[in-house]
């Protein structure tokens, strides 16, 4: 049987594999390792793998791509970003290593805000280069798929024209894309004091508008899933508030997600839990109670490292214990202008791994099976399985562990997208 790529050869291929779900406790131990490991590839799809013995005696292809003995791993999938935006926010960097905290600069009108006056008055084509740009970043770290929200606009023209930008940047990008919807990011400047006014602008215009985008939209006619998601948190928005956005957004079709629990426990995790969230980010100040609920569901908690470290905060989300209880998790960058500026989910890795006491391969497993479960995508995408899509990276190491072993480099040698070696654009 012809196929179009066979890589053989890999001394270790590293399959992540789990086709019953995310992988949670001990199973996230297991990096489904295939010693002199090979692939068969078929139309940008995994149809094969097993020994590269196995391979090359059954298969014949048209392409062989020696892995030389080095290891080769799943590609990264990055499921809480938010790279579409314009300017920076490099003096607030500053004053964060003098000492001033986050939610203190967002109330005097900076953080999330300063990058929303910059958002609204950049034009889509402005905003699409700067975030292929971020995107070829992250394709050169290794991240194959990613999701990136909207909540820079915090208005109903710009929040749209960020849909926009997003389908346009899946379009031209190797990597795939999945949109989320954050107009619950912030309260914007000409709502201050008025929240509950902002609130029903998003159900009642944002929600609506959004979903009409996202249906006549490619993404909607590949079947690629939408988020509605909310931060909930002190000088931002109650559960309250949460519970009108997801009824709204459960109604119109949306499935949901929500930053909760990153400074302060107002409920957020119980809330996400009970409305059956296909994940809750950030989780630093996440109860005992709320993650024994996590384990029990089907909800995925995405944990964000880089945060913290960029922060200079030891508040870090209690991945080890969450790991432990038999939750679902999964690592992100959370790749932003602010709270974390990084486009590298190795380095994510690597942080875990060191404040987090999370294990390699349970890092690499939250980084690729996971974080594909935490954006809907788990069956496709985030594991060398057959039938999955074939998104490899192949390393410039015999063993996949430097990835986390060796920090602050690049340890990827070829990155493979549906097959082909990586480039910015489809065409």
């Amino acid at each position: 049987m012809v196929k179009d790529l066979i890589i053989h050869n890999a001394g270790q291929l590293v399959t992540c594999a789990s086709p019953g779900g995310p992988k949670r406790g001990a199973a996230m131990q297991d990096a489904g390792i295939i010693a002199d490991g090979a692939v068969a590839i078929k139309d940008g799809v995994l149809t094969a793998v097993g020994t590269s013995d196995e391979i090359l005696e059954k298969y014949k292809a048209a392409e062989l791509i020696d892995a030389e003995g080095r290891a080769v791993v799943p590609g990264f999938v990055d499921p809480h970003t938010h790279i579409v935006y314009a300017g920076d926010r490099l003096n607030e960097f500053e004053l964060k290593i003098k000492g001033a905290e986050y939610l203190d600069i967002l109330a005097a009108g900076g953080g999330i805000i300063s990058t929303v006056r910059n958002t609204r008055a950049a034009t889509e084509e402005e905003l699409i280069a700067a975030a292929l740009g971020r995107l070829d970043r992250m394709l050169a770290c290794g991240t194959t798929v990613c999701e990136i929200k909207t909540g820079y606009g915090l208005d109903t023209e710009t929040e749209m024209k960020m849909l926009r930008v997003i389908e346009a940047l899946d379009k031209q990008h190797s990597i795939k894309i999945v949109p989320t919807f954050l107009a619950a990011h912030a309260v914007p400047p000409e709502f201050k004091g008025d929240a509950d006014g902002y609130v029903e602008l998003i159900c009642g215009e944002m929600l609506p508008q959004a979903w009409d985008c996202y249906s006549g939209s490619h993404f909607a006619s590949e079947a690629t899933p939408f988020f509605a998601d909310i931060f909930c948190e002190r000088n931002a928005f109650t559960t309250a508030d949460a519970e009108r956005i997801f009824a709204s957004a459960a109604e119109l079709g949306f499935r949901l997600k929500a930053h909760v629990d990153q400074f302060t426990n107002l409920g957020g995790s119980r809330l996400g839990v009970e409305h059956d969230a296909v994940s809750i980010d950030h989780l630093d100040a996440i109860s005992e109670e709320e993650i024994a609920m996590l384990a029990a569901s089907e909800t995925v908690g995405v944990v964000i490292p880089t945060e913290n470290f960029n922060g200079g905060k030891m508040q870090f989300a209690p991945a080890r214990k969450m790991i432990d209880a038999g939750c679902a998790v999964a690592l992100t960058t959370d790749y932003n202008p602010g709270s974390a500026p990084c486009p590298s989910q190795p380095m994510a890795m690597a942080i875990a791994c060191r404040y987090q006491k999370v294990l390699p391969a349970e890092a690499l497993n939250a980084a690729t099976i996971n974080a594909a479960y935490a954006i809907g995508l788990g069956k496709t995408h985030g594991s060398i399985e057959v039938g999955k899509r074939a998104d490899l990276n192949i390393l410039d190491s015999t063993d996949w562990r430097m990835l986390v072993y060796e920090f602050g480099g690049n340890m990827i040698a070829k990155t493979l997208v549906e097959g082909r070696p990586s480039v910015r654009n489809k065409g």
